[in-house]
């Protein structure tokens, strides 16, 4: 189309996945272009997605607020600090998150001017296939016509409705809802024992809501190392979380200002629970809406996830999917990876990305971070391995810290010490755990962290002590 604006790479979605890819191939030289449909509150760009809007950033934002609200009312009086007529100004502290948000929408423009990305605000819609590439239409804030050799789509995910009630953010919420609640609930019902549930629930807890939580699976956090997911629902429950197990979902009524939701327990009785906000966190469906894929014949599967090979090829040639529209875990962090993996992959570059050393982190207090196999999961495939724990209440930093709650846990390979997975619950663990991916990806064994000197007095310590604990030599413990 001789009006088309004429790009080498055309990125559609302004998520981790999106961004980044832009960024990286206009890096590598590429003429480049992102898409991004997201919109702040005066209708201006809010490039980020899901993530940076009503994801991953507003929610730490939230649990920090909380968590400094809980430690001012509980935690402070034991170091010696005396707080009197504490109180929640909740309109202050969802601003402060808004703010947070918006100096990250303000950090990604701010990357797309100095790498000579062309930002356009609206939704990309595929509008035809040619010898000189993929047409691509923007429609919404601004109006273009935009012509690619190369298309890489990043267009996230949704939150998945639960069906008979779906989400009117006001008393059924989402995600998007949950992040923006503008008075704390007496009584916060939750779907969904999570990750978004469980950061969700505690956030609002420490506020001063009775938090139930509604989980269909018979085990709490499947995915999580057994023996780490156990301490969580302790420790949780502990903190005054309800956690409910087993449970079937049944009809879910609005009231005027409440909601009803009727299910079975553990045992199969009839229970009924009334709530003055329901969070549904029952995962999220990969999102193709509007992108107009039948247009191109964009394969998709089963369960909408664009079908794409090991590289994040799809079935159209030069046109490239990402993040949480493809198979694999829904995280930011994947997301970022595969982009800048495609954008090398244009550039005839081997770009790499090993989903066995993918980290996966749940923000609650105490953090849960995890990287590699689980010790069911080596059971299951009768992998021969040895482990090794080690508790923060052993720790000197913890204590200090007066956060001495959960462990360090090592999974090795039985004959060649290899680092198999490790584990942690505890302080920080989400930075904790960038040491273990660092180690696996370069197929690090056990004996190797047990030999590296850490620092003393650090939570890093207890890294290196699980380590030791594999071959049953832990010093401190």
């Amino acid at each position: 189309m001789s009006n088309a604006k004429q790009f080498d790479v055309v990125v559609i979605g302004g998520g981790p996945g999106g961004y980044i890819a832009a960024i990286r191939a206009a890096q590598l030289g590429f003429n480049t272009a992102c898409i991004d449909e997201w919109a702040n509150a005066k209708g201006g760009p809010a490039p980020g997605g899901t993530c940076t809007n009503v994801g991953c950033i507003p929610s730490k934002a939230l649990l920090q607020s909380s968590e400094h609200y809980e430690h001012a009312g509980h935690g402070f009086k034991e170091h010696g600090i005396e707080v009197s007529g504490l109180s929640l100004n909740l309109a202050q502290l969802l601003k402060r998150k808004d703010g947070v948000v918006k100096a990250n929408n303000d950090g990604i423009l701010y990357l797309f001017k100095k790498n000579k990305v062309s930002f356009f605000h609206g939704r990309g819609t595929f509008a035809g296939a040619g010898e000189g590439g993929y047409t691509v239409n923007v429609s919404g804030q601004t109006t273009d016509t935009l012509q690619a050799k190369h298309v890489i789509v990043a267009t996230g995910s949704n939150a998945r409705e639960l069906p008979g009630a779906a989400f009117d953010e006001k008393l059924i919420l989402s995600n998007t809802g949950a992040l923006a609640i503008d008075a704390v609930p007496a009584n916060l019902g939750v779907i969904g024992a999570g990750v978004i549930g469980l950061e969700m629930g505690s956030v609002w807890r420490r506020l001063g809501a009775k938090v139930t939580v509604l989980e269909g699976l018979p085990t709490f956090l499947g995915a999580v190392d057994e023996q780490i997911a156990k301490e969580a629902q302790k420790l949780f429950t502990k903190q005054g979380l309800s956690i409910n197990l087993g449970c079937k979902i049944g009809a879910i009524t609005k009231g005027e200002n409440n909601v009803t939701v009727e299910y079975a327990d553990a045992k199969g009785e009839a229970q009924k629970a009334t709530f003055d906000k329901l969070i549904v966190s029952i995962g999220r469906v990969p999102n193709t809406n509007g992108l107009g894929i039948e247009s191109v014949g964009l394969k998709t599967d089963e369960r909408g996830f664009i079908v794409v090979d090991d590289e994040c090829r799809t079935n159209l040639p030069n046109v490239w999917a990402v993040g949480d529209v493809v198979r694999g875990p829904m995280l930011a962090h994947k997301a970022e990876e595969e982009g800048v993996a495609v954008a090398e992959r244009i550039a005839g570059q081997h770009g790499h990305v090993n989903f066995n050393t993918i980290p996966w982190v749940i923000y609650t207090s105490p953090e849960i971070a995890w990287v590699g196999k689980t010790e069911q999961a080596l059971k299951a495939e009768g992998v021969a391995y040895k482990a090794g724990t080690f508790p923060f209440m052993a720790n000197g930093r913890a204590r200090a810290l007066g956060d001495t709650n959960g462990m360090v846990k090592f999974l090795a390979d039985a004959t060649t010490d290899e680092i198999l997975g490790v584990h942690i619950i505890g302080p920080m663990a989400s930075e904790l755990i960038s040491e273990a991916v660092v180690a696996m990806e370069f197929k690090a064994s056990s004996e190797d962290i047990a030999r590296i000197c850490h620092a003393h007095p650090s939570l890093s310590e207890a890294t290196k002590e699980a380590a030791l604990a594999v071959d049953k030599r832990s010093l401190n413990f």
